[in-house]
């Protein structure tokens, strides 16, 4: 699977370039399915933010408003109930996974729940793109800082790639989310960190790894 792991979504042109290049045609010609799963488990977050996000709204159109050949919905939670049958047929013909932001530990949960976490590994063209909770659930830890799901047992996540992320740096609704922040953060997570702000993105295909920004990101080297 091909990662575009963003704090807030396509908000610039060179993370677009960067999902283009890694669909490798045009956005206007692939075929997304929307994960809005991890806003369930987020306290701020419910069936407003959850409609705005399938349809599109504003701040939500930087992942479903691009203009996709066509779109659809994927909830996690249901697929368990549904069978493999039936919903793995949908996965494999998409293009592109769009995963949400809201509770990281929640959606890994779900991840796990409902298998999409087994299927992905065999999804080697399919291209995820996180916002948020989306990206740091393919990091091996979040911290406990991130841990806001009661029914969470740690701060794992699924491991897909070998550095954790902190997202939304020196964002305006959330004062908290300082650089030094982040580095006080990394330096419990115990492995190699980024801090990225909403116009970063991390790209991960064939094993490499690169930064994509047109804002203000940090890289913590493991402690």
């Amino acid at each position: 699977m091909k990662l575009l792991l963003t704090s807030g979504g396509v908000t610039n042109g060179s993370i677009r370039d960067a999902l283009v290049e890694l669909l490798g045609k045009p956005i206007a010609e692939s075929r997304a399915l929307c994960v809005p799963t991890a806003q369930w488990g987020h306290p701020m977050l419910g069936p407003t933010t959850v409609r705005r996000s399938v349809v599109g709204e504003a701040p939500f159109d930087q992942m479903t408003g691009l203009g996709w050949a066509a779109l659809g919905v994927l909830e996690l939670t249901a697929l368990p109930s549904i069978g493999e049958e039936r919903w793995v047929p949908w996965v494999r013909e998409t293009d592109v996974l769009l995963v949400d932001g809201g509770d990281a530990a929640y959606l890994c949960h779900w991840m796990r729940q409902s298998g999409l976490s087994e299927v992905i590994s065999s999804l080697p063209e399919t291209v995820w793109v996180g916002v948020s909770a989306g990206s740091m659930v393919m990091t091996p830890r979040i911290g406990d800082d991130f841990v806001n799901w009661p029914s969470a047992p740690d701060d794992r996540m699924l491991g897909v790639v070998d550095f954790s992320i902190f997202p939304h740096v020196d964002h305006e609704q959330m004062p908290d989310n300082t650089m030094d922040a982040a580095e006080s953060w990394a330096a419990g997570i115990a492995g190699p960190a980024y801090a990225i702000d909403d116009q970063t993105a991390i790209k991960v295909a064939d094993g490499a790894v690169e930064v994509i920004s047109e804002g203000h990101w940090k890289a913590f080297p493991a402690v």
